[in-house]
């Protein structure tokens, strides 16, 4: 049990946030035999995605996994959402491109950037499929980590962010 101690940023129960897949939850840390290599792991559950994913314990900062953002950097993301869509004019292909490196990013102003972007109100034009898919992933991040970082349900951080969008188109 002494090797857990040494990475003391990550315990079993903490929420934390996984680039690829958003928040979850660490179940525990156990150590498992691979290829005759004995390794330490971070069991992660991402209930909503019905998925549990097995962390290298010493690859988790390399890999990007971090704790949920502080309620400053919520703030931040919300006010992100409250500015003009910066959308540029380069080839959509390239833009999906940009907008699924933020995403995947597991970074929130990043995310928060992506949604304010794509975000329609009901009298512009209708979004492509594949403008749809990104904003709805961005959403979904954001707002799981607004409900975790501020100990709400994902209903009530929905609202929240749907509050805040519908501000700024007013």
């Amino acid at each position: 049990m002494s090797k857990t101690k040494k990475n003391s940023e990550f315990r079993p129960n903490d929420y934390v946030v996984y680039p690829a897949h958003g928040v979850g939850q660490i179940l525990s840390i156990e150590e498992q035999e691979i290829a005759g290599i004995t390794m330490e792991l971070f069991v992660i559950s991402f209930e909503k995605d019905k998925m549990t994913l097995r962390v290298p314990t010493n690859r988790a900062s390399e890999i990007g996994m971090r704790t949920l953002s502080s309620p400053d950097i919520v703030t931040k993301a919300l006010d992100t959402l409250k500015g003009r869509a910066r959308v540029k004019r380069a080839m959509w292909s390239r833009r999906a491109q940009e907008y699924e490196q933020k995403i995947n990013s597991g970074d929130l102003i990043s995310i928060a950037e992506v949604v304010r972007d794509l975000h329609r109100t009901d009298e512009q034009r209708e979004q492509s499929y594949s403008e749809r898919q990104l904003y709805e992933a961005a959403l979904e991040r954001l707002t799981r980590e607004v409900a975790a970082v501020s100990g709400i349900d994902e209903d009530k951080a929905q609202q929240r962010v749907d509050d805040v969008l519908i501000s700024r188109a007013a």
